[in-house]
C-alpha cells in the first residue's frame, strides 16, 4: 500500500483498526505511566475500551464510504469513552469526523484539517486545558501535520513525519507538567495518542496489527447498571431520617440506643448537628430517641415497600428524584444503597464506566432530576457528556471519592428543590477530606518522599503524604495529618484486603489519639486501597 496519496472510507477503516490493536498491545505500558506509583493505573484501559467500543460499530458497517467510517468512529467512541483520557479522545475524533464527513477521498491536506478540527473540539470539551497532557500531544502533531501537508503527498511519509513529531512533544510533557516531572514519566494519555498514529502508520505501510492473543482487553458485558429499589422483602422497611440541631449528647450516644432498632445505621454529627438516616420498623422508637437528645427536624419516613409496589403498579408515573452512583466494592455498594441511591454502576478506579454505561443508567430511571455522583475525579467528563446526550434534567455533583459521595447524599432531601439538593450536595463535599493508603508499584521519588516497590504509602487529598511497612500506622499518620485543620467526623472505610477485627483495631486507636472525634468504621470493600478515609 506504498504511494498512496488518498485514502478511501475501507482503508480509513482498516487504518483504525489497526490503531485499535495497537493501543491495546500496549495498554500496560501506558497503564505503568502512572504518575503515582500506585496500583490503579488505567490510561491504557480505559484509551483501549474507548477505541474497542468504535471498532464495534466499524464492524456493523454495511457501507465504508469515508462519511459512514468516520461517523461509525465518532459515534463508537463518544458511547465508549471511559476515563478522562477516553473522552478526551472521543472529542479529537468527534472534530476529525466532523471535518472528513463529505469527503469521498482523503489527501494529506484533509486529514491535517481534520486533525486540527478535533484538536479545536476537544480543547473547548475540556474546561481547563492542561498542557504536557494528550491535548499538547495532538496540538503540536496537528501543527506539524498543517506544515508537512502542504510538501509531501504520500501518506506514508505524512504519516511518518507527524509521528516524529507526536513523539518529540510526548518526550517534552515531563518538562511542562510538574508532577511527570516528579515521577519521572511522560503523559500516559499522550503515549496512547503516538500508538494510535503509529497504527495508522502501519496500516498504510500494509502492516496488519494482531491483538496478543491472551492479552487480549475484553470489552465489559453490558448490563453493567444494577437497579437497586427492590425492597419488597426487606426485614425493616421504613426508611427513617431526621437533624437534631444543637444536640444534648453525641453521636456514639444515639447509635448505641439504637442497637436492635434496625439496620443501615448511619448516625454522623457533633455537638452542632447530628444526621441520623437508619432503616427501621419502629420508627416512632427511633424518633423518640433522638427527642431525647433535642429538637427534630427534616423528619422524612418513608414506606421502602410501598414504593416498590407503587413503581410497579404504575410504570410511566415519574418521581421527582433518582439518584445514579459509579461504586466500587460490596460494602460501598451497600452503603449507597442504604442511603437511597437509585442506580449503581459498578466501576471506579481501574475501571471507569462508559458514557453509554452512564447514558443507559440515566435513560432507565423514571425521574423528573437526576443526580449522577462520579465517586471519581476520572469520571467526571464521561457523567457530563452523558448528561448532554439525554433529554433528561441530569445533575452531575462533582465527588471525586466514594466518602464525598457519600456526604452528598447525607445532604440531600426530597423536600427540596432539585437547584437547591444541587447546590447542597456540592456544598457538602467541599467539607470533605480523604486519603488513601495503598501499595507502592514501582521504585519513586514523589513529593520528596523516596519509595521503593511494595512500600505502604498514604495520600491525603491528591498528595503522597507518608510511607512505611505497616498499613495501620500509615494510617494513623494519615489520619492525623488530615485532621490537623480540624475534623469532628472521621470515617474509615476498609477494603477487600483488611479484616474487620484489624479495621476496628485502627479506629480504637484513633479513638485514643483523637478522643474528641467520632470515628467511624465501615467495610467498603474496595480492591486496590487498603483503608479509604474521609475527615469531616
Amino acid at each position: 500500500m506504498n504511494n498512496i496519496i488518498s485514502i478511501d472510507g475501507t482503508t480509513l477503516k482498516w487504518m483504525f483498526i489497526n490503531a485499535a490493536n495497537t493501543l491495546d498491545n500496549k495498554r500496560e505500558i501506558i497503564d505503568s505511566l502512572n504518575v503515582f506509583p500506585v496500583p490503579d493505573g488505567d490510561t491504557g484501559t480505559n484509551m483501549s475500551l474507548t477505541m474497542f467500543s468504535a471498532v464495534q460499530e466499524l464492524q456493523r458497517l454495511k457501507k465504508e464510504e469515508v462519511g459512514d467510517v468516520v461517523e461509525a468512529i465518532a459515534n463508537g467512541l463518544l458511547m465508549g469513552a471511559r476515563g478522562n483520557s477516553g473522552v478526551i479522545l472521543s472529542q479529537l475524533f468527534r472534530g476529525f469526523a466532523t471535518k472528513l464527513k463529505n469527503f469521498k477521498k482523503v489527501d494529506t491536506p484533509a486529514f491535517a484539517m481534520a486533525l486540527a478540527e478535533g484538536v479545536e473540539t476537544a480543547y473547548k470539551a475540556v474546561m481547563k486545558p492542561t498542557e504536557g497532557t494528550i491535548l499538547t500531544v495532538a496540538r503540536e502533531t496537528a501543527q506539524k501535520a498543517n506544515e508537512v501537508c502542504k510538501k509531501v503527498s504520500q501518506f506514508d511519509e505524512f504519516l511518518e513525519q507527524i509521528l516524529k513529531q507526536s513523539m518529540a512533544t510526548l518526550e517534552k510533557t515531563p518538562q511542562m507538567l510538574k508532577v511527570l516531572a516528579q515521577a519521572g514519566v511522560v503523559d500516559a494519555g499522550g503515549k496512547g495518542f503516538v500508538y494510535i498514529l503509529l497504527g495508522f502508520l502501519n496500516a498504510i505501510r500494509g502492516e496488519e496489527i494482531v491483538i496478543n492473543g491472551e492479552d487480549a482487553l475484553k470489552l465489559p458485558s453490558e448490563g453493567m447498571v444494577e437497579d437497586v429499589d427492590d425492597h419488597s422483602d426487606m426485614q425493616f422497611p421504613y426508611c427513617t431520617e431526621f437533624i437534631i440541631k444543637n444536640p444534648a449528647g453525641s453521636a456514639q450516644q444515639l447509635k448505641e440506643a439504637y442497637q436492635g432498632l434496625g439496620d443501615c445505621t448511619l448516625v454522623v454529627g457533633d455537638e452542632r448537628v447530628i444526621k441520623v438516616h437508619i432503616h427501621t420498623n419502629q420508627p416512632g422508637r427511633v424518633l423518640e430517641e433522638g427527642l431525647k437528645l433535642g429538637e427534630l427536624s427534616r423528619i422524612k419516613i418513608e414506606n421502602m415497600k410501598e414504593q416498590h409496589r407503587s413503581t410497579i403498579e404504575s410504570e410511566i408515573e415519574q418521581k421527582e428524584f433518582g439518584i445514579i452512583s459509579v461504586v466500587m466494592g460490596d460494602g460501598f455498594m451497600d452503603l449507597f444503597k442504604d442511603l437511597g441511591v437509585d442506580a449503581i454502576i459498578p466501576g471506579g478506579q481501574t475501571m471507569n464506566p462508559s458514557t453509554q454505561d452512564i447514558v443507559k443508567a440515566v435513560e432507565a430511571l423514571r425521574a423528573k432530576n437526576i443526580f449522577i455522583l462520579p465517586n471519581n475525579g476520572n469520571v467526571i467528563l464521561s457523567a457530563n457528556q452523558a448528561g448532554e446526550l439525554t433529554d433528561k434534567n441530569v445533575f452531575v455533583v462533582p465527588t471525586k471519592s466514594m466518602p464525598q459521595g457519600i456526604s452528598a447524599m447525607l445532604a440531600f432531601n426530597s423536600m427540596r428543590s432539585a437547584d437547591d439538593n444541587y447546590s447542597d450536595m456540592k456544598k457538602a463535599i467541599e467539607n470533605v477530606k480523604t486519603g488513601q493508603v495503598t501499595y507502592a508499584v514501582r521504585d519513586s521519588v514523589f513529593d520528596g518522599i523516596e519509595m521503593q516497590e511494595g512500600d505502604i504509602i498514604g495520600i491525603a487529598e491528591g498528595k503522597i503524604y507518608n510511607k512505611g511497612e505497616d498499613v495501620d500506622q500509615v494510617a494513623l499518620e494519615l489520619v492525623s495529618a488530615l485532621a490537623e485543620d480540624g475534623g469532628d467526623v472521621i470515617t474509615i472505610f476498609y477494603g477487600e484486603q483488611v479484616s474487620k477485627e484489624q479495621a476496628e483495631s485502627l479506629g480504637d486507636k484513633l479513638g485514643d489519639i483523637m478522643p474528641d472525634c467520632e470515628i467511624e468504621v465501615h467495610y467498603g470493600g474496595q480492591p486496590v486501597y487498603y483503608y479509604l478515609v474521609s475527615v469531616e
